[in-house]
């Protein structure tokens, strides 16, 4: 419980919608610029948290020009903030697809199955934050 408190506390700071200034230990400023704010997943479904023992993953992809991702699926929330290029991701369910580029943040879909597409000319870097539950694997590959 203390896990879950203290992951909603952390993503509530990140990301409040107005920008928040706070001193360091010596007086400098510090300027916090909120990135996102989401209430639902790049497919409409509410973002639900791990019901026991949550972990957070952090890890980075870094994705070659033209390569696509395997059909996978998420069977918990996954959260990504592309740092470089574009990446195309496309429901393989419905075959809706959304655009993502440097600076944007993405609430992956749940349990649906999905693939991505670097569509640009350079790599694409992602910095991806994985919400299980304890010692679970947040990706399915489709059979």
């Amino acid at each position: 419980m203390r896990n879950i408190l203290m992951s909603g506390l952390l993503l509530a700071a990140a990301f409040s919608t107005t920008p928040a200034r706070a001193l360091d230990s010596s007086g400098t400023p510090v300027v916090v610029t909120p990135l996102a704010s989401r209430t639902t997943t790049a497919s409409g479904q509410p973002i639900t948290l791990p019901q026991k023992n949550v972990q957070v993953l952090v890890s980075t992809f870094d994705i070659a020009p033209g390569a696509t991702l395997p059909v996978h699926r998420h069977p918990f929330p996954r959260y990504a903030y592309v740092q470089a290029g574009t990446l195309k991701v496309t429901n393989v369910e419905t075959g809706n697809s959304n655009t993502y580029k440097t600076g944007d943040f993405i609430v992956e879909m749940i349990g649906q199955w999905h693939q991505a597409t670097n569509i640009g000319d350079g790599p694409v870097k992602l910095l991806v934050i994985d919400q299980v539950e304890e010692g679970a694997k947040n990706t399915e590959l489709r059979q």
